[in-house]
């Protein structure tokens, strides 16, 4: 019961920012940020702990403002999701400006497939879709499950309707190892907390568990692995950071290999969070071990 009573008003909330258009709604979603931050302030006290923790030299008053910041970025991103229906594909891919198609089109040419690495960064839903469009070539997109599975059906329904796959995490590995020995391109974002007997890197000043899949599965493939966002700007467009990651030099000893590319990815991922911390997802314990 209580799924489908969270899955009726995601569709009310859904329906009214599509009859409200989306640029009145993305203006308006600091009214939301602001009700998730001062009157149901859902996972502020884990949000405010990440930061303090990732910018120890920051005043109060700074990681204050950070913190709302993300919540305005998160709900600017959930009020572009929940319109997705609505969206026709012209102008979603014109929400995104792409200068880094040649590079990803160079490095899919080499044939040995790729590994493209988002993060819950500005809008991650776009930037899966919209790679694929600009492409012209479908992604298979390794997804979490929500805790709703209604919501998930309905977010599932939406990453694919221009063309790309889902593959759900969990069952996955074996799928995505078939896509990249296919030549194709699989996407995943691997930036929050890693299991607790999980590899340990430096993120932010701090030892982090981290997602050793990606490394791995480059390594084991020969697949290179590129790292992308969306970066969100002041008139609510788009624009792309995408890295190759150097899969060169790596020490000898495999374990080694796997700390070392993920190491890397990941400081990419920091380089980032740096310039526009507002605009990554701090609402989960990455530093819970």
């Amino acid at each position: 019961m209580q799924d489908r009573i969270e899955y009726i008003l995601f569709i009310a909330l859904s329906r009214i920012i599509r009859l409200i258009g989306l640029s009145l709604s993305r203006r308006l979603s600091f009214l939301l940020a602001a009700f998730f931050y001062f009157i149901v302030p859902i996972r502020k006290k884990t949000v405010k702990e990440n930061l303090q923790k990732a910018f120890p030299a920051y005043s109060k008053s700074k990681i204050n403002e950070i913190a709302f910041g993300s919540y305005k970025s998160f709900c600017i991103t959930l009020v572009e999701i929940l319109y997705l229906p609505s969206m026709s594909k012209s102008e979603l891919e014109s929400s995104v400006v792409y200068n880094d198609i040649p590079l990803i089109r160079e490095k899919y040419n080499e044939g040995k497939g790729i590994i493209f690495l988002g993060a819950h960064f500005g809008n991650w839903e776009y930037i899966a879709l919209t790679v694929a469009l600009q492409l012209g070539i479908p992604i298979t997109v390794i997804v979490k499950s929500q805790r709703n599975t209604l919501v998930t059906n309905w977010l599932d329904n939406m990453r694919v309707k221009w063309g790309n796959k889902i593959v759900p995490l969990g069952i996955s590995i074996r799928q995505v190892y078939k896509e990249l020995k296919e030549k194709k391109i699989v996407a995943m974002v691997a930036d929050q907390r890693g299991p607790a007997e999980g590899i340990r890197i430096n993120f932010m000043g701090r030892k982090a568990s981290v997602f050793a899949g990606p490394a791995l599965l480059a390594l084991k493939l020969g697949a290179p692995i590129i790292f992308g966002v969306t970066i969100r700007k002041p008139d609510f467009s788009y624009q792309t950071a995408v890295e190759v990651i150097n899969a060169e030099d790596l020490p000898e000893e495999e374990d080694q290999k796997i700390a070392e590319l993920s190491r890397r990815h990941v400081s990419v991922l920091e380089k980032y969070i740096k310039q526009f911390p507002e605009q990554w997802l701090w609402m989960h314990k990455r530093w819970k071990y």
